[in-house]
């Protein structure tokens, strides 16, 4: 069986029990440590696994055709990443991703009618299953953890506080939300600093549901959503901010967006980007990930961000790396998920419900065991207008700190 070279080179830690589409058992076994039970039920899964892991084994799962008989996926793949911090990759899966990359300016290429296409394949799911996983605000993106514990509206409600914080908001200014989702922030921000919000999404879902909560919340006159591409938008803003967008720009396009930033912000504005990104060397998105899950996407290397940035003669003002915070994310999303499977089934199907499921699993052991982190980088055009110090930040929640007064939200069964 070629896919068991695969694991023999990766397994140093633990047991893995492999049984083969012929019922055959393979134990595979390192130092002490876990052990896992997995099985073949397809004889082409013993050479695909092997040539091409990264897409073959989000396929196996969601086909059924792979599965774990003691735990479950997160077990399987939190075994399989712990151990290649170990053992490295092997050769094959090395190949593999560096012939990928050549590819993945091709890949990304993300005019305005793909862009759209791509945030519908995601977005536009139901909202019901959203309610199933997010919190009730419905922010998808990385929590912030103040405290090891805390629940996840907590930390959510925390993380847009740490973004107006370092956005140094006043009363009356006008900013701009790429990326504003179903909302949240930008009615965060009206509500608690006076700002006057304008919202860009390419989803039509999540615009008919913040446009509906921006009415609710009778915040109609200081916040505004419009389905626009960012690459459309025209005037100036005294603040840009942008939280899980720029992953769906596409490294094709990262000088044109830092450039249309620069366009929009005002001389002494400040904006502020919370972008996935990844530790290590460039590389492209994984080929499960951009097929199922973002299609389109990219995570980007720190490098790559700020020599675009470096272009347009923006400043780079601060940068903030949030490293286990979307790990403890993704963990309440996967549990509040497999929680509620029953009714994620009932909306589509038990195929969609594993593939959310190894979604879900394989991002938090990619934020836990590989090089993915989230970059929170603050610019200016004008190398005074941000404090001298850091101090700021937490003093501006300090002042803020208040009991958690969420905007009115459709409460989901995650909740």
């Amino acid at each position: 069986m070629l896919f068991g070279r695969l694991l023999r080179h990766i397994v140093k830690i633990g047991c893995l029990t492999v049984i083969d589409a012929n019922g055959q058992q393979h134990v595979i076994a390192g130092s002490p440590g876990p052990s896992v039970r997995i099985r073949l039920h397809d004889p082409s899964l013993h050479w695909k696994l092997f040539f091409n892991v990264d897409l073959c084994l989000g396929e196996a799962y969601m086909d059924g055709t792979f599965t774990v008989e003691d735990g479950d996926i997160y077990d399987f793949l939190k075994f399989a990443t712990t151990n290649i911090e170990v053992s490295g990759q092997h050769p094959m899966m090395i190949w593999l991703s560096r012939a990928d990359t050549l590819f993945r300016r091709f890949q990304q290429y993300n005019p305005v009618w793909r862009s759209r296409q791509n945030v519908a394949h995601h977005y536009d799911l139901s909202g019901e299953l959203y309610d199933l996983f997010l919190d009730r605000d419905r922010q998808y993106s990385c929590a912030y953890f103040v405290n090891p514990g805390v629940d996840l509206d907590r930390a959510q409600f925390d993380k847009k506080r740490h973004l107006a914080a370092k956005l140094l908001l006043q009363p009356g200014m006008k900013v701009l939300d790429i990326g504003s989702g179903w909302g949240g922030l930008a009615l965060f921000l009206a509500q608690h600093t006076g700002v006057h919000v304008t919202g860009l999404t390419l989803s039509k879902e999540q615009l008919a549901v913040s446009t509906a909560r921006a009415r609710e919340m009778g915040l109609e006159e200081r916040v505004s959503f419009h389905l626009r591409d960012y690459r459309e938008q025209t005037g100036q803003f005294d603040r840009i901010v942008s939280v899980g967008m720029f992953e769906h720009v596409g490294v094709t396009h990262f000088a044109r967006y830092f450039a249309k930033v620069r366009q929009l912000l005002s001389d002494d504005g400040i904006a502020l980007i919370h972008t996935i990104g990844r530790s290590g060397v460039p590389r492209a998105t994984n080929p499960w990930i951009r097929k199922y899950i973002f299609p389109g996407g990219y995570i980007p290397a720190l490098s790559e961000v700020s020599q675009n940035i470096e272009k347009t003669g923006l400043i780079t003002t601060d940068i903030e790396i949030l490293r286990l915070h979307y790990a403890e994310t993704l963990r309440h999303w996967r549990l509040r998920f497999n929680k509620h499977r029953d009714k994620a089934k009932q909306l589509f199907d038990a195929r969609f419900c594993r593939m959310w499921e190894f979604y879900l699993a394989a991002s938090e052991v990619s934020f836990r065991h590989m090089d993915n982190v989230v970059f929170q980088i603050q610019l200016s055009k004008r190398i005074q207008d941000v404090p001298l110090t850091r101090d700021y930040i937490s003093e501006w929640e300090r002042d803020a700190a208040k009991p958690i007064s969420q905007p009115p939200s459709r409460r989901g069964v995650g909740d």
